[in-house]
């Protein structure tokens, strides 16, 4: 696994905890970001920049983010897709409308493998077609 798509593992469980909490990602970032104390220090991990970036780019345009994958997500309500590939799928919204380091394929491909080792059976196929729709109007989507 790529440094990058660690850092993408990293930030989905920043903003899923988030989420989970009932919190604002930037308060469970500011957490993460702490090196803990005591016995813990050995396990700790440090986030990362490119993490804390896309936890810091989600939370700045969520709305946006929300709206386009609501537009695209066929049939679907926010609410009503499992949490974990609403995140997958607003990590890789913020790339693919904000981010023109990440190619859009990288970005699609990236948010398809982690659905397929954290989600549902049915999830890769959902967010590679939700994501699909979205690559469409990609180059339209960047710099706005």
């Amino acid at each position: 696994m790529s440094a990058r798509s660690k850092a993408r593992k990293r930030a989905l469980d920043v903003l899923f905890a988030a989420e989970a909490r009932g919190v604002d990602p930037l308060t469970v970032l500011d957490e993460r970001l702490q090196p803990p104390t005591g016995p813990q220090t050995q396990q700790w991990v440090p986030l990362g920049d490119w993490a804390e970036a896309l936890v810091r780019g989600v939370t700045a345009h969520m709305d946006r983010i929300d709206g386009l994958i609501a537009e695209h997500a066929h049939g679907w309500t926010l609410d009503r897709m499992p949490a974990v590939d609403r995140t997958i799928l607003r990590i890789a919204v913020y790339e693919l409308a904000y981010d023109a380091d990440v190619p859009p394929p990288v970005a699609v491909d990236e948010a398809v493998q982690l659905a397929k080792t954290l989600s549902t059976d049915d999830s890769p196929r959902f967010v590679n077609g939700v994501l699909g729709q979205i690559l469409a109007i990609a180059p339209r989507l960047r710099g706005n």
